[in-house]
């Protein structure tokens, strides 16, 4: 049985395996406090180009999310999304947990427009009956989207502007970073990235690591007392070590960008074989997401050998599934997924 059914279905890379086993005899101090968190901390903020950051260390992403959104939003706030943005559509609604809305914006393709974002802000505070509503606090995007698609410089540029105008931090969800960053599309760098945001976080666990995301505040702009909330969120990983040494080697001669190029280069193999093949796909994705329109009679059959992601219905006769390559994705089970499509 194949099975591409997201990104992080194997565990770990081997060099962080191989590092975790020769650091697991020490004594280190506990909650992020040690010799490795500080090393990755530092070696993160070289690579983001920007020695004024701060960077902290959470287990997984939904946490990340809801930790970050609720320590920037005051009580009266929320924050904007894409309406198909991950916030927005599959995170159970753990950012409405919190007492925070998610107020959402048309999403193309996955991404937000800038102009219709500040559009959504004017028109806020245009109304009249604005203190009777959930005011915009912060702006959520994810880069790459929950449909693969990257923002340009320019559009992020663009958005920055408006965030930095409306006087909004702008948060980017990086779950992914590494395969977005490493598309033949990306015309961005993590170090602009890192100018154009005032918080993002780097992921870990769709990219190589057991677990795992750094989240980087770039202008040092990290909430007053974040440890104490981070705890308050049951986020704050006793054994923090696990995450130090992880991003630490994620992090020593370029491994996090390295792997995550094989997710990419596997994925334009299937996109270009399937093309060829006469397939159509929901839409153009360069990175590590392919979204495939299948007919449903079809799907059965395809479940006996394949394990795939359920995206949307198309039509009543067709159907979007989702093949998600990683960094551990063979040239052997590209060749297998290929023939038995």
């Amino acid at each position: 049985m194949l099975n591409f059914e997201s990104d992080y279905i194997e565990g770990a890379h081997p060099l962080i395996l191989e590092r975790l086993a020769q650091t697991n005899m020490e004594a280190l101090s506990g909650y992020c406090v040690d010799k490795y968190c500080e090393s990755a901390k530092e070696k993160i903020k070289a690579a983001c180009e920007d020695k004024d950051a701060v960077v902290e260390f959470i287990v997984g992403g939904t946490q990340t999310n809801q930790l970050v959104i609720d320590s920037i939003l005051k009580p009266f706030e929320g924050v904007i999304a894409a309406h198909t943005g991950h916030v927005s559509v599959h995170e159970a609604g753990a950012i409405e947990y919190t007492g925070h809305k998610v107020l959402t914006v048309p999403g193309h393709n996955g991404k937000m427009d800038a102009k219709e974002l500040d559009e959504y802000i004017a028109d806020f505070y245009a109304d009249g009956n604005h203190e009777h509503m959930v005011f915009p606090g912060l702006i959520y995007i994810s880069f790459p989207t929950e449909y693969g698609t990257l923002y340009s410089k320019q559009e992020l540029t663009e958005i920055s502007r408006v965030c930095k105008t409306r006087q909004i931090p702008l948060f980017v969800d990086g779950a992914r970073l590494g395969y977005g960053l490493t598309s033949l599309e990306c015309d961005i760098t993590l170090a602009e990235l890192a100018k154009l945001a005032d918080v993002f976080y780097i992921g870990g666990t769709k990219v190589g690591a057991l677990c795992g995301e750094a989240i980087v505040f770039t202008h040092n702009n990290e909430p007053a007392h974040f440890v104490n909330l981070t705890k308050k969120h049951g986020a704050l990983l006793a054994k923090g070590r696990l995450l130090g040494v992880q991003f630490d080697t994620l992090f020593t001669d370029d491994l996090y960008f390295k792997i995550s190029k094989n997710a990419i280069e596997q994925a334009m193999v299937i996109k270009k074989a399937l093309a060829e093949k006469g397939y159509k796909f929901l839409l153009d994705s360069p990175t590590n997401q392919q979204f495939v329109v299948v007919e449903n009679f079809k799907l059965p059959k395809l479940s006996e050998h394949v394990k795939y992601g359920f995206w949307e219905k198309v039509d009543d006769d067709h159907t979007a599934i989702r093949f998600a390559t990683s960094w551990a994705t063979s040239e052997e089970k590209m060749k297998e997924l290929i023939e038995i499509l």
